[in-house]
């Protein structure tokens, strides 16, 4: 059975069939069960499923696009338990998603074809403390490209300050962590018709979590919430007609010069 875990997929010469999005998500918190108590059993980590790996393609295997952020209290295949081949990463200071991490998510789920997503956010999230400091005046001067990457994180931080205005410090910056994680999953939706249109034939489920990196656990958002989210979005008239795949090309287009833009190579090539 599938969801028996990740590592009932070990060590096998053929891919096996994907699970459902409530099977794969099983799987994760299964992992995180083992991690958390010190039983992980380290599956797909050993010489031969590298040598699978440098053979077959990610989409046949992996079963979760996860994003999270890029510290290193994170690392995200140990926390679920999970080896090579099994999730597809996408890692930036603030688990934010913007424009690069929206395409890579898009990558995760219509091309890996992994049924879960997980917007995981952290405690102690620097990213979030450096908005929440800024926006409480306390925030020493930043280089300069931290700004435009912390921007998305704003939204969030604000809205936990209006909603919690007796909060300051470290009760803020936990409660703003949350809230981060819902606002990567509205930023998302927002900016993505493909990942709405796989959530809404039931084909992905897209869930929020935060990490605790004292303990190693993983607390799991509301699972309504993305849904609502996503609800919300779709009912807002005020916004733009959308098309799916606006920037794939033509299959009878002529290009004069190379566009790899627009016919991205496989993330796994087979050998």
């Amino acid at each position: 059975m599938i969801v028996a875990g990740i590592s009932a997929l070990a060590n096998t010469d053929h891919p096996a069939m994907k699970p459902s999005p409530d099977e794969a998500l099983q799987i994760l918190k299964d992992g995180n069960g083992r991690f958390m108590k010190g039983e992980s059993q380290h599956p797909n980590s050993t010489k031969e499923r590298l040598i699978l790996a440098g053979k077959e393609n990610q989409g046949d295997y992996a079963i979760a696009t996860v994003v999270t952020c890029s510290d290193s209290r994170v690392p995200v295949e140990r926390v679920f338990d999970a080896g090579v081949m099994d999730i597809f990463v996408i890692r930036i200071a603030g688990n934010v998603c913007d424009i690069d991490e929206v395409g890579s998510i898009e990558y995760g789920l219509a091309h890996v074809h992994n049924p879960v997503l997980v917007i995981l956010g952290h405690t102690q999230c620097g990213a979030v403390t450096a908005v929440c400091n800024m926006l409480e005046g306390k925030a020493g001067p930043l280089e300069k490209n931290i700004p435009p990457l912390i921007d998305n994180i704003f939204p969030a931080a604000r809205k936990t300050m209006q909603a919690n205005p007796t909060l300051h410090g470290s009760p803020l910056i936990e409660a703003a962590v949350e809230q981060n994680v819902y606002q990567g999953i509205e930023d998302l939706f927002k900016k993505s018709l493909d990942t709405r249109e796989l959530v809404n034939q039931g084909k992905v489920k897209v869930l929020g979590a935060i990490y605790d990196v004292g303990t190693g656990e993983i607390r799991w958002l509301d699972e309504k919430k993305p849904l609502e989210i996503l609800k919300q979005i779709e009912s807002d008239s005020s916004r733009p007609a959308e098309k799916p795949n606006t920037h794939a090309p033509s299959p009878t287009a002529k290009v004069s010069q190379p566009a790899p833009h627009l016919a991205p190579a496989p993330l796994t090539a087979k050998h």
